[in-house]
């Protein structure tokens, strides 16, 4: 199982101390400090996903239980909102609902509520994405917990990313907010558990590419086997 940069950052220090005390004979603290950075390596992991390839398909964000599923108004448009808690042991990387292009990065800071709260999707630190898709527009938020103070974010506006693709990590323990607008088919609920680029949370159809109008008008040659009789 691969793991994200950030768990060298943190485990190797811990390993690097724990080895130190067990050679100076502080066994104790080198028993903790190994139990630690095998957590840490553990809660960094990344493991592959199998994801859906159904055009329309929705995937959930982030491992995790699902919240909340309610009605929801994004600048006064009619949607559902899918509030996913991930624990402390689940999977922390977040990845894209859909293939499309991020037209909005919003960082905003704020408070640290423990992320099982209601008021932590407006108030927490949180990161607000907005993906543009086929079907249409999405928003997305990696939102901090009591015990994560650190939002992070792979991507940038304008880079187009895929369905299931690694966008970014909240560290230890946090929530993941979707919305989709009332078009789209919701396919969990409540007490849910999901799992990050695989699990499908809404069916979202694309829309039918239009036929120009002049195309179905029947050609002069059409007409003629139609009078005839000779085309049904």
């Amino acid at each position: 199982m691969s793991m994200v940069r950030e768990g060298y950052y943190f485990g190797l220090p811990l390993l690097i101390l724990g080895g130190v005390a067990f050679l100076t004979g502080w066994t104790v603290p080198a028993v903790l400090l190994v139990c630690l950075a095998a957590f840490v390596f553990y809660f960094f992991r990344d493991p592959q996903r199998l994801i859906p390839i159904d055009p329309g398909t929705i995937v959930s964000p982030a491992d995790g239980r699902v919240l909340v599923v309610t009605d929801e108004e994004n600048a006064g448009q009619p949607g559902k909102r899918i509030s996913i808690f991930l624990a402390i042991w689940n999977v922390h990387v977040n990845r894209a609902p859909e293939s499309g292009t991020i037209t909005k990065m919003d960082y905003r800071p704020g408070k640290f509520f423990a992320a099982m709260r209601e008021r932590a999707s407006l108030e927490n630190e949180q990161n607000v994405i907005t993906l543009a898709t086929l079907s249409g527009q999405m928003i997305f938020k990696q939102i901090a917990g009591v015990i994560a103070r650190r939002v992070v974010c792979w991507k940038k506006q304008g880079d187009t990313v895929s369905r299931g693709e690694r966008i970014g990590l909240v560290r230890f323990g946090s929530r993941v907010d979707l919305w989709v607008p009332r078009g789209a088919e919701i396919r969990v609920s409540v007490g849910d558990h999901v799992k990050g680029g695989s699990s499908i949370v809404a069916y979202w159809p694309v829309p039918a590419i239009q036929t120009p109008r002049d195309n179905l008008k029947p050609t002069a040659a059409q007409q003629t086997l139609t009078s005839a009789g000779k085309h049904a």
